[in-house]
């Protein structure tokens, strides 16, 4: 028997007729949690285990994504925790910025109130307010999918400890001279009044307009195009290249800007591509990142014309109006002063959007707070470079480094009320001082503290070590730290894994946040579609887990976690792990009846049958397997694995050629009962990461044991009398159960081609003698339905296979004539779906006409009216004569 340490109760024989997830799994969880079986003690000498969660925000609900991630992290931490490992799966919630101001103040908006109204601190307090009655909804929802978090150490990026952290940090990389404010272009959400990092920006592709005009006049006329027509008003220049000899006489001269009374530069840059459009492109530095970038280059004005809610803000006969209002009306102005040259629409072209609102985003240039990137994410680079940080799946790595080989300063100031407000005060002479947690801010006439806060990810990415105590130096930072592993999505690569690599390297002194990365893709809907709103195809998990339970959710969610690949699922795939849970509660409640047990140790090996050996030699290869697989976070091949043997090798195979032992009685009964329970013991213990609730409740029953979150990860079965120290395997058996297999599952083929139905006996001669399937023809008649050859036998076909010979009597168990009449039904519709396909595929007008995937769809139509041709055929041959 596995070892096992725990307080051991007398196992019992009693398990209710079906598995009722809906009262199993709530008051489980619970006694799971009162035990403090997730806890992790920072003194005890295990090994550490340490994974963090990805903070959900604090408005979300459990989703899908949320599922599969945790689901992931959960089964990883499980197994380490059985393993002997002082594990911490560390719990929290992100403040999430943008999104629960949004939330708040649409909170306000039903009152006829906005957040000026409040005020400030009103309203924070609000936020608060919300977050104590209405946020962290999720963690209950958590709670449900059974994840074996470490409650008592919740916390939340804006607590107490954390907001220390979150200065401490700040202080040390403005000393440093990494954090530094500067007037730069930025994305700016006119809806959130705020600016939004490069990396939170939705690009997608819109229907706008191309619009070519002329600027400047008579012989000093050049050509610009634009999508954003409304910028010109801010246009400070015209840009071409130096080398374009269709330009070189009006580069130095000033133009006249259309619209306005102002004249403007034509400038030399190499930036502009000569080759593309007409060569000229108009310069707005205010509003587009390449034009500030010229305009640095060349000394230009910067003339802001739009405001924070993107309204035109230049004197004249377009301010007030809308940037996209504006639009409209300064080409209609354009064209009635004859200078529009061209105009295309719909002009389709990928335009950045707000993560959180959809808004159309605006360039706009703006004084913000930033960080120097460039030494902090070299070392973020070299980290994994030089092997102090491993990527899974191995690919993912060179998007890692495209990532962080190229970043741009990061915009971390954020125009919000809610979060973690920039501890730097500005003096009444434009002085600037950073106080940190433990400073005094100045006093005094004039100093106020800056307005804006902290990108949400800031925060965030000091998580792995943040919540272990820093800057404090915590015994539970020096026992958890860093993280053993990190699993999330690919699509948080840059938001977030990057930023804890450079901030863990920078306040950790070298030492990385994490030591292994593991990316997982995103959940899909069945047809490998993004699930969306607007799709309709959104799936609300809690839903699924009240039908079929958590475990069968769970386990499908496993079962499609190919590493860094999109997951997709459909209901009928969780209905599917549903029945398996069902087959494992149905499989062990026969094992319980037949006297399995796991007291005292397995039988010697000469006292074991054929059929025992081989389910304990392969017991041992999927034990083998499954740790290969969860060590490299291949979570569908382990899942698959563990399906596959469970339901096929133990429940479809042992259970089935056992029955007859069992049913006989005596010693052998009693030796496979003691197999059944070691293989049953085993495989839950396999199971019980992925699918906990399920398992625990048959295991502790089988056993007697207490639980098996705390129940020691199976190690290779030993036999007692094998010489096999490595784990019991035995070659010779699996080959010989093989030859059982191929023997019944042929002639349940043949049963089946000839309409028998399942339990329908059938007289049957086997002839086995002198072959490995003569002490197994008991078992192969039980599992075929194979009655005694009987006085009058007559055999009606003969099988041949796994050097035996089955020969059945057909005669009066099926109506031949009825039988032949609807195969040769079925062999014309077969012959006409062939010839049907056929034409098609012999049509040269079709094949060029249809697409490939159309064509692709009649050669398999064909595959298969071929191979069902044959298989009738084969049926009609194999029928008796009437």
């Amino acid at each position: 028997m596995t070892e096992n340490t725990q307080q051991q109760t007398a196992p019992t024989t009693e398990l209710p007729t079906q598995y009722a997830p809906a009262e199993v799994e709530g008051p489980l969880y619970e006694r799971w949690v009162d035990r403090g079986y997730f806890e992790a003690d920072a003194k005890s000498e295990k090994p550490a285990y340490t994974i963090v969660i990805p903070p959900p925000n604090v408005t979300g609900s459990l989703h899908l994504g949320h599922a599969f991630e945790h689901t992931l992290i959960d089964a990883l931490t499980r197994r380490k925790r059985m393993q002997g490992f002082e594990t911490l799966w560390q719990p929290g919630m992100d403040h999430a910025g943008i999104a629960t101001q949004n939330v708040v103040e649409r909170e306000l908006a039903k009152e006829g109130k906005s957040r000026h109204d409040l005020g400030r601190e009103a309203f924070v307090e609000r936020v608060w307010e919300w977050k104590a009655e209405s946020g962290g909804q999720i963690a209950g929802q958590m709670r449900r999918l059974g994840e074996g978090l470490a409650w008592s150490r919740d916390r939340f990026t804006m607590d107490e400890g954390l907001s220390r952290a979150v200065q401490t940090v700040f202080k040390k990389m403005f000393d440093d001279g990494l954090i530094y404010r500067a007037e730069r272009i930025i994305n700016w959400c006119p809806r959130c009044l705020t600016a939004i990092s490069d990396i939170e920006v939705d690009y997608q592709d819109d229907d706008g307009e191309l619009v070519s005009m002329t600027y400047g006049e008579g012989e000093d006329t050049i050509v610009v195009a634009t999508t954003r027509a409304e910028t010109m008003l801010g246009d400070t220049a015209v840009a071409v290249h130096p080398d374009d000899e269709r330009y070189a006489h009006l580069i130095g001269k000033r133009i006249k800007l259309p619209l306005t009374d102002r004249t403007i530069p034509v400038v030399a840059d190499t930036h502009v591509d000569p080759e593309f459009g007409t060569g000229a492109v108009k310069v707005t530095p205010a509003h587009d990142p390449n034009d500030f970038a010229i305009g640095q280059r060349h000394g230009l004005e910067s003339i802001e014309v739009l405001d924070e809610r993107g309204v035109i803000t230049v004197h004249g006969p377009f301010q007030g109006l809308d940037r996209f209002e504006a639009r409209s009306a300064i080409v209609a102005a354009l064209r009635a002063d004859g200078r529009i040259v061209a105009e295309k629409r719909p002009y389709v072209h990928s335009v950045g959007h707000c993560s959180r609102c959809k808004t159309t985003l605006e360039p706009r240039l703006s004084l913000q707070w930033w960080v120097k990137v460039e030494t902090l994410a070299k070392a973020a680079g070299d980290a994994v470079r030089d092997g102090k940080v491993d990527i899974h799946p191995a690919d993912m790595s060179q998007r890692y480094f495209d990532w962080v080989d190229n970043l741009n300063d990061w915009c971390i100031s954020r125009q919000l009320w809610w979060g973690h407000r920039i501890p730097v005060w500005h003096g009444p002479d434009g002085e600037l001082v950073c106080v940190g947690p433990d400073d005094e801010p100045p006093t005094g006439e004039g100093w106020t503290q800056d307005t804006d806060v902290l990108d949400t990810w800031f925060s965030s990415g000091l998580w792995p070590f943040s919540t272990l105590g820093w800057p404090e130096q915590t015994p539970d930072l020096e026992k958890f730290y860093p993280n053993s592993v990190l699993v999330t999505g690919y699509d948080l690569m840059f938001f977030w894994v990057a930023r804890m690599m450079m901030f863990g390297l920078y306040a950790m002194d070298g030492q990385p946040p994490f030591r292994t990365i593991a990316f997982h893709g995103m959940v899909r809907d069945e047809f490998g579609k993004k699930m969306s709103k607007s799709f309709g195809n959104t799936v609300n998990p809690l839903d699924w887990m009240d039908k079929y339970g958590s475990d069968a959710l769970r386990f499908t969610l496993a079962k499609g976690a190919n590493p860094g690949v999109d997951v997709p699922i459909g209901e009928d795939w969780v209905q599917a792990s549903r029945n398996f849970a069902n087959k494992i509660w149905n499989a062990t409640r026969f094992a319980l009846m037949n006297g399995a047990t796991v007291e005292g140790e397995l039988p010697p090996v000469e006292k074991l049958s054929a059929t025992d050996r081989w389910i304990l030699s392969r017991l041992n290869k999927v034990v083998a397997e499954a740790d290969a697989y969860y060590d490299d976070f291949q979570f569908a091949k382990l899942a698959d694995a563990l399906y596959h043997f469970a339901w096929d090798e133990v429940f479809d195979w042992y259970v089935e050629l056992s029955k007859t032992t069992f049913f006989d009685g005596g010693e052998q009964a009693k030796v496979s009962a003691r197999v059944l329970g070691e293989v049953l013991d085993v495989t839950l213990r396999l199971l019980h990461p992925i699918v906990p609730f399920v398992t625990d409740t048959l295991w502790t029953t089988l056993t007697g044991g207490e639980s098996l979150v705390v129940a020691d990860w199976p190690k290779a079965v030993l036999v007692p009398g094998a010489d096999a120290p490595g784990g019991f395997r035995d070659e010779a058996a699996e080959q010989e159960i093989e030859l059982v297999q191929q023997v019944v599952t042929e002639v349940r083929r043949f049963r089946s081609d000839q309409g028998l139905q399942p339990g329908q006996k059938v007289p049957a001669r086997l002839d086995v003698t002198g072959t490995a399937l003569a002490p197994h023809e008991a078992a192969i008649r039980q599992l075929l339905r194979l009655q005694p050859e009987g006085e009058g036998f007559s055999a009606t076909a003969s099988l041949p296979v796994a050097g035996a010979t089955v020969a059945l009597d057909l005669s009066g168990t099926i109506d031949v004539a009825a039988e032949r009449k609807r195969l040769a039904k079925d062999l014309a519709a077969a012959e006409k779906e062939k010839a049907q396909a056929n034409g098609k595929l012999g049509n040269e007008a079709f094949l060029a006409k249809a697409p490939d995937n159309v064509v692709d769809k009649i050669r398999t139509r064909l595959a298969k009216a071929d191979e069902d041709i044959a298989r009738i055929q084969t049926q009609l041959a194999n029928l008796p004569q009437a």
